[in-house]
């Protein structure tokens, strides 16, 4: 997949990328990045010469029919895993478990602790769960990456991508290892989360915002249907005044 997308895409996008020194040529890592954009997964493994597995949403490889079986050949090609949502607990200890799997093999484990795209560009509160916990569980170094623009190149409803060039920015590991066996300790967990996240802040330039980003997402929602229910409501307002207009010039053409 490194040369039948990752080439071309480097050729086509000519991603910027700095700090790759901070990835380790070899040996267990974790990648904790924002996410911006679905491309995010295919940008950052393509710049990377090592291998970059990511857990995604199983409903990609369980999909039935021809589309579907492409579309899970295409995920496993690219390194991702897939993780059963039914129910929040679930999905945690099923995406714990896969980033565990990966780094005991000695690979680069890649999560987005937002848990979601964002829905405007913004950088909004870690989810103090996957990634604090495989960090704890295993030791391993939390490396934060900023993906820079990549929500530009296909803004949502968009089908053709733009030709730009996105960016990546690779922080300095940051060793958790004082935390070590209080993986299961919630405030630890929220201290560890919250560090990384400030980090990926100062990578990215991003505005932080402290609530999750699928909250951010039902209140984007709701405040769109409110205000669709309310231009649906001025509408019929408008059609009703018409006719009432309508029948009063009806009456006065009779007198």
């Amino acid at each position: 997949m490194k040369f039948s997308i990752g080439g071309p895409l480097k050729l086509a996008f000519r991603p910027w990328v700095e700090g790759l020194e901070h990835i380790p040529a070899e040996g267990p890592a974790i990648l904790a990045s924002n996410h911006l954009s679905f491309s995010d997964s295919f940008f950052l493994p393509a710049v990377l010469d090592r291998k970059v597995t990511f857990i995604a949403k199983a409903e990609y490889f369980t999909t039935p029919g021809v589309k579907g079986r492409m579309t899970a050949a295409f995920f496993k090609g690219v390194g991702q895993l897939p993780v059963d949502r039914s129910g929040a607990r679930g999905a945690g200890e099923a995406a714990v478990k896969s980033g565990i799997d990966v780094i005991e093999r000695g690979e680069l484990f890649g999560i987005y602790p937002e848990g979601t795209r964002s829905p405007d560009g913004r950088l909004y509160r870690g989810k103090p769960g996957g990634l604090a916990r495989v960090a704890l569980a295993t030791g391993a170094p939390v490396i934060p990456v900023a993906m820079i623009d990549t929500e530009k190149i296909q803004p949502p409803g968009k089908v053709m991508p733009k030709l730009m060039r996105p960016g990546i920015r690779i922080g300095e590991p940051l060793d958790f290892s004082r935390y070590s066996g209080m993986e299961h300790d919630r405030f630890v967990l929220r201290a560890v989360t919250d560090e990384v996240m400030y980090e990926i802040m100062k990578l990215s330039g991003q505005e932080y915002v402290d609530i999750y980003a699928t909250a951010a997402k039902r209140q984007i929602a709701d405040a769109a249907k409110a205000e669709k229910q309310v231009q649906k409501e001025a509408e019929q307002a408008q059609k009703e005044a018409a006719k009432a207009a309508g029948t009063e010039e009806g009456r006065a053409g009779g007198s």
